[in-house]
């Protein structure tokens, strides 16, 4: 496995001013570890993720399975080895009011949840600002093994993932990487 995959915790900047998604993933001593930029007018999403902005060595592949879908999942797939390392589906009635998400294993069995921590505070971002910052969270079970956290700033889109609390490795890293990106991807468009 790569070893941008090894930390417990990652900053993600979104870049704001430019015609395409841009998302620079950074360890925690601020050194660049993951780069991706998203396609623009595709119309089944296909992200990739590479060690750095060269784009040389691709290292995770996220890709919609259908062209729309109001329940959309997402393939994450380690590109160095070729192989599914598990999905992401969008749950889609229950993320009206609140982002609700869906971990899958290899074989698309549940084996985790991610979801906006507070209702009041989802129904204030969608219905009166979008100013107030997100917070997600990830479970296994019933144990939480990751906090995602939007900073409050209006000209730019930060995203703090802390995988700390996962102290058995339950999340796979990589799928963590993947619901940032799709997290910061979908709060870009609606914004």
């Amino acid at each position: 496995m790569n070893p941008a995959f090894q930390f417990n915790q990652y900053v993600l900047k979104r870049q704001v001013f430019a015609l395409a998604g841009k998302f620079r993933f950074y360890d925690p001593s601020g050194k660049l570890v993951l780069f991706s930029e998203q396609k623009m007018f595709k119309l089944r999403e296909d992200i990739r993720v590479f060690s750095d902005e060269t784009k040389t060595q691709e290292v995770l592949m996220i890709k919609a399975r259908q062209i729309i879908d109001f329940s959309a999942a997402f393939d994450v797939v380690d590109s160095g080895m070729g192989q599914k390392i598990g999905a992401l589906r969008r749950k889609g009635l229950a993320s009206l009011l609140r982002d609700e998400w869906e971990i899958l294993d290899t074989s698309d069995n549940v084996i985790g949840s991610l979801f906006e921590d507070s209702m009041g505070l989802a129904l204030i971002r969608r219905f009166l600002s979008n100013l107030v910052p997100q917070n997600y969270d990830i479970t296994m079970g019933t144990e939480r093994v990751a906090d995602l956290k939007q900073n409050f700033n209006p000209f730019t889109y930060q995203l703090n993932l802390d995988f700390s609390m996962d102290i058995n490795k339950r999340l796979d890293r990589r799928l963590g990487i993947a619901a940032g990106i799709l997290l910061a991807a979908i709060e870009g468009r609606q914004s």
